[in-house]
């Protein structure tokens, strides 16, 4: 049996950032060449009108405390902060999101055509089946191709062993009844009803 394959979401965002990113690169890459043409010994006139850096680095020379007024600082440490945000958030959104690629499972293939489930009924059986065990208040299932993992309520603390494995059972069977794959059965306990929780204490 296949293994589920995983699948990313990409958010619309990322394109801004990767855009961004290759700018960047194209910074890095043209002033690069500007530093290999001057060492190759071409005119810094030529690079510097190419460029600019020569313009730019008198600029910057030419700066001196008195630049530094109250209003550029304040200005300065707004737009930074906001830089900081603004990339912090756009490198958040190139972190890829997995999930499970859901397929269709092939119970018989032939040569007249091909017998088809879809993975939401395979999960309906399982919930059901296990909404028929009593004591169990909502039930909800998730097949992965390997097996059907089932996340349970129940209603009293004190019917959790015999549901667990009740409820496992009538899965299985009810798999077997419906002429599914006898796939591995996991059920998980995810909470208790608001009404019961008095019993835990």
């Amino acid at each position: 049996m296949f293994r589920q394959r995983l699948r990313a979401r990409s958010s619309p965002l990322a394109y801004l950032g990767r855009a961004l990113l290759v700018l960047a690169c194209l910074a890095l890459v043209w002033y690069g060449l500007m530093l290999l043409l001057l060492a190759l010994k071409f005119s810094p006139e030529t690079v510097n009108t190419l460029s600019g850096y020569r313009d730019a680095y008198d600029y910057l020379a030419a700066l001196d405390e008195e630049d530094a007024t109250g209003q550029v600082r304040l200005i300065a440490g707004l737009a930074g902060l906001a830089s900081f945000f603004l990339f912090a958030f756009l490198a958040w959104k190139e972190v890829p999101r997995p999930y499970l690629a859901r397929s269709e499972l092939v119970l018989a293939d032939e040569p007249r055509g091909v017998v088809t489930v879809e993975p939401r009924a395979i999960e309906r059986v399982a919930e059901s089946a296990a909404l028929e065990q009593q004591g169990v208040s909502s039930a909800t299932a998730r097949f992965g191709s390997d097996d059907v993992a089932i996340d349970v309520e129940v209603r009293r603390a004190r019917e959790v062993a015999g549901a667990l494995r009740a409820v496992q059972a009538r899965v299985r069977e009810a798999l077997r009844r419906h002429g599914l794959p006898a796939v591995p059965v996991n059920v998980t306990l995810t909470g208790f009803d608001r009404k019961q929780r008095r019993e835990l204490a």
